[in-house]
């Protein structure tokens, strides 16, 4: 069968990876065409075929990475309409050329909305995976869910109850992100083996985490360059590591220059930028601080205590504050429904704010402690492993 996926961005391309291995596993002869990232395209090179096609119609591969269009915040998605918008006529035109016996949309519902429309008027097969975040925001979304989408998948325990009270069949088989630690490098290998691969001296580490998205890391990088300076000016921290994890897509170019203004303004921060290694960075901190989004959850299951921080455009964080209606903006703190970990969001996110919580992550045995509690319970909330080739074997089962 002919699977067209759609994922745009970075959590996005490691949750359709998984499932694009689950598909192999289910269906042998599976031809997949899909919008994702480098974990997408390895998994897809992995199975015989060349990593990514000339943009043409003639058979599987990646179509656009998702680099060229991940845009999150109301304000940047209103300054880049015109290049969504012609993303979205592209998309319909290869969907329209390829033919595919079903079309499956991963999170990204601003722009996988307009796909779902029109992939049920063409009488395709749309499944969506990784539910948009309705419970969330922009709940009138669900009329799109019911009228567009043939199959919804959940990857939240507390998502079963909200869609089952809106009247959507939804269907949850576990957390794909459980799966995808647990057979991890970073949870299967000795720090040693960490720190020859990585050149990084055995010294403690503080992972720093800005995001995936331009927009993140330039908001982010500030904030996280004084807070590396302002600790590490701390007689007892002089002996730690600042590691930042650059985010797939990225390029160094991408945290140059933050990391250079820093050094001239506060002297040598000492922040080293590894590509690549991002859950081995986090597995072998003892601490980090992380910018909200799948991060964080991975970081509540690779064991490491964090705080999360958060900064966006100011008109975007005026105009959510009226309408989302969550308490937390962390996944691990929405499964459990409490703080399970602290969240610095918008002015709160700043240097001294970041020292005295990271500080507190370290030196505070008891706090310590029982965050690491908390991740057990919502790792214990999230179910077994097996997620990703469940969902695969269902979506193959409904297309029979």
């Amino acid at each position: 069968m002919k699977y067209y996926i759609i994922a745009g961005e970075a959590s996005g391309d490691l949750h359709g990876s998984n499932l694009m291995k689950g598909i192999y596993a289910e269906d042998r002869s599976a031809d997949i065409r899909f919008w994702g990232g480098d974990l997408m395209s390895e998994v897809y090179s992995g199975h015989g075929h060349q990593p990514e096609n000339d943009g043409g119609t003639c058979g599987g591969g990646l179509v656009r990475h998702y680099r060229d269009g991940a845009i999150m915040g109301f304000w940047e998605v209103l300054t880049h309409a015109g290049k969504l918008l012609g993303n979205v006529r592209f998309c319909k035109q290869d969907i329209r050329s390829w033919h595919p016996d079903v079309v499956i949309l991963i999170d990204y519902p601003g722009f996988n909305f307009r796909i779902a429309e029109f992939a049920h008027k063409e009488g395709l097969k749309t499944f969506y995976y990784i539910a948009p975040k309705v419970w969330a925001s922009r709940e009138g979304r669900i009329r799109k869910l019911k009228a567009y989408v043939d199959r919804l998948y959940i990857v939240f325990p507390f998502e079963i109850p909200y869609f089952k009270d809106k009247g959507v069949k939804a269907e949850y088989l576990g957390n794909p992100l459980v799966d995808s630690i647990d057979g991890s490098k970073a949870m299967n290998e000795t720090r040693q083996e960490f720190l020859e691969r990585t050149g990084l001296e055995d010294r403690p580490i503080i992972a720093l985490l800005a995001g995936s998205r331009k927009g993140e890391i330039g908001t982010m990088m500030p904030v996280l360059t004084e807070f590396a300076a302002r600790i590490k000016a701390l007689p007892e921290y002089s002996d730690y590591q600042f590691v930042l994890a650059g985010a797939p897509a990225r390029t160094m170019e991408d945290y140059s220059g933050y990391i250079s203004k820093a050094d001239r303004k506060y002297g040598k921060t000492g922040i080293r930028v590894i590509f690549g290694e991002t859950q081995s960075i986090v597995r072998h901190s003892e601490a980090a601080v992380v910018n909200s989004g799948t991060a964080s959850l991975e970081t509540v299951l690779l064991g490491t205590p964090q705080v999360v921080g958060y900064i966006c455009n100011r008109l975007t964080y005026l105009i959510a504050k009226h309408i989302v209606k969550i308490r937390y903006i962390s996944l691990g703190n929405l499964i459990v429904d409490r703080p399970a970990f602290r969240e610095l969001i918008q002015d709160e996110c700043n240097a001294a704010n970041l020292v005295a919580e990271v500080r507190a992550l370290i030196e505070d045995r008891e706090y310590r402690s029982k965050m690491l509690g908390e991740y057990s319970a919502i790792r214990e909330a999230l179910g077994g492993s097996g997620a990703s080739r469940a969902v695969a074997a269902s979506m193959i089962k409904a297309l029979h």
